[in-house]
């Protein structure tokens, strides 16, 4: 599969999240996705559909967590001032990246197939993308935080075995070790993305 199908099938199934009114992971998955496919087959401007689409990534994904997973051991070297600075540019940066490609998407079609509860803090929800004629059936695993029951969260997709949050994390890895470790360049290339 090209690596570009997989990326917008990760934005894609990113904005499918709105509160759902179980908190059990995979009537929680099911139920934002069917909610969330209503919002963006509406007849809403593509600017209404962005908003709309940052309001359900602010509430339903944890994107502080994935941020911070992201960034990898840098982490550990940032002081208070540069991790309140990452979290904001990371939040610009993830909110951007996804919600401005999806606004032109419409009725997918996610079929929630079964879960694993690996602890008290995950349950993995397993789904599949159904096919079209533009793309086959794709697989979906979400990886949904439950620490907190009452508010389930997601933390990240696995599409066909590939997990988006990984490969993210690689992705500023790789910008980190072509500068010698300075963040101030990682700053410097979400800032940049965010402000296109």
């Amino acid at each position: 599969m090209k690596i570009k199908y997989i990326v917008l099938i990760f934005l894609l199934n990113l904005t499918l999240l709105v509160k759902a009114h179980s908190t059990a992971p995979d009537i929680f998955v099911q139920s934002t996705v069917n909610r969330a496919s209503d919002i963006l087959s509406n007849n809403l401007s593509k600017e209404e559909k962005i908003s709309e689409l940052k309001l359900i990534a602010k509430e339903t994904v944890d994107i502080r967590g994935i941020g911070f997973y992201t960034l990898g051991s840098a982490r550990n070297s940032l002081n208070e001032a540069q991790k309140k600075k990452y979290a904001e540019l990371f939040e610009k940066y993830f909110l951007k990246s996804f919600s401005s490609r999806l606004a032109e998407y419409t009725n997918p079609e996610i079929d929630v197939m079964g879960k694993n509860v690996l602890n008290e803090n995950y349950t993995i929800v397993n789904s599949l993308l159904k096919a079209t004629n533009e793309r086959p059936e794709i697989k979906i695993d979400w990886r949904i935080y439950t620490k907190d029951p009452n508010n389930p969260l997601i933390r990240d997709l696995i599409i066909e075995g590939l997990s988006l949050a990984r490969t993210q994390k690689e992705e500023f890895q790789s910008i980190l070790n072509s500068n010698d470790g300075n963040i101030e360049i990682l700053f410097e290339t979400l800032e940049k993305f965010s402000n296109e």
